[in-house]
């Protein structure tokens, strides 16, 4: 057998409900969504469990209720005996991949996104910024029409590589919007606007990054117990000194999502366990390769399926 990733996903899967079946049928989920409850100081839970849907959407929640949901969920995967020989995950996924490598604890990885969020909301007035993602155009296309137009209206440049044909442009609306607009001129299939609270990954998103870089100085960080790779560069991180300097980078930087699922690959990871609501990681991967095994686990039923698939019994590519 290959070797195994846990990938954690990022904002843009957070649904109400999550983690709520588990969390009333084991008490290590509960645990965990009660620690989270204790450090941010208000009852995340009953936003994971009951929503509404918008308020749990809002950035500086919405970070902190999916890492919660990813660690409550990692609890029962380990105690499975399920283990994993890297790590990765999507933007605010990447704080969960470092939680789970034993580098930032959860409680100081649920403060820290839950200020990450703050960070990003206020750095940008709503409605200055915007991201759209552009199919089925060449990496270095689209590049040239957001280079083309951040001169002509303003910052605009790519923020998510997430598989071959899908990359998520990201920065001012008007650079954004003629950024769109010269990408089909170009030869984009279509361009889809993102509902999303600001530009993240562009160079707008500075003034947020020297606050989060204040913050992750105040709080303990360790090398990683187990590789994690990282957005920024598609590399292994592991020091204890450089995972600060790539999580600050992280967030005016593009998500190199599809250079970290082959490098995966390279490194002999065949099986990929997504851990967290959704199977947003899992359907990108496939786009990247077909023949990797994903395996997202949100629910007693696919918790279950992980662990036949590991007992044996069975494949489970979802």
């Amino acid at each position: 057998m290959g070797k195994v990733a846990f990938v954690f996903p990022g904002q843009g899967s957070q649904i109400v409900g999550m983690a709520q079946e588990l969390a009333t049928e084991y008490k290590e989920v509960q645990t965990v969504i009660d620690q989270a409850d204790e450090k941010l100081g208000y009852k995340l839970s009953s936003l994971m469990f009951e929503g509404p849907q918008e308020e749990l959407t809002l950035t500086y929640n919405a970070q902190p209720a999916l890492l919660t949901s990813s660690i409550a969920i990692l609890q029962l995967l380990k105690q499975s005996g399920i283990k994993a020989d890297y790590t990765a995950g999507h933007s605010l996924g990447e704080y969960s991949a470092l939680v789970a490598a034993d580098a930032i604890s959860f409680e100081d990885a649920v403060y820290t996104v839950h200020m990450r969020g703050k960070y990003m909301e206020e750095a940008v007035p709503a409605g200055v910024g915007s991201m759209a993602a552009v199919l089925g155009l060449d990496e270095g296309l689209l590049k040239e029409a957001c280079e083309e137009a951040s001169v002509e209206a303003g910052p605009v440049q790519l923020a998510n590589l997430n598989c071959p044909g899908q990359i998520v442009i990201s920065g001012s609306a008007k650079g954004v919007s003629l950024a769109s607009d010269k990408a089909k001129e170009k030869g984009a299939k279509r361009v889809i606007p993102l509902v999303v609270s600001g530009p993240f990954h562009s160079s707008l998103m500075k003034p947020a990054a020297s606050k989060l870089e204040d913050t992750l100085t105040s709080i303990s960080i360790d090398d990683s117990k187990i590789p994690v790779i990282a957005n920024v560069d598609a590399k292994e991180m592991t020091s204890a000194s450089e995972i600060p300097v790539k999580l600050v980078e992280q967030l005016y930087s593009p998500v190199r999502w599809e250079q970290s699922v082959e490098k995966l690959i390279e490194l002999g990871v065949d099986t990929f366990i997504e851990v967290g609501p959704g199977k947003v990681l899992s359907g990108l991967i496939k786009k990247v390769n077909r023949r990797a095994t994903t395996i997202p686990v949100y629910d007693k039923e696919t918790l279950q399926k992980a662990i036949n698939h590991f007992k044996g019994e069975g494949s489970t590519n979802a």
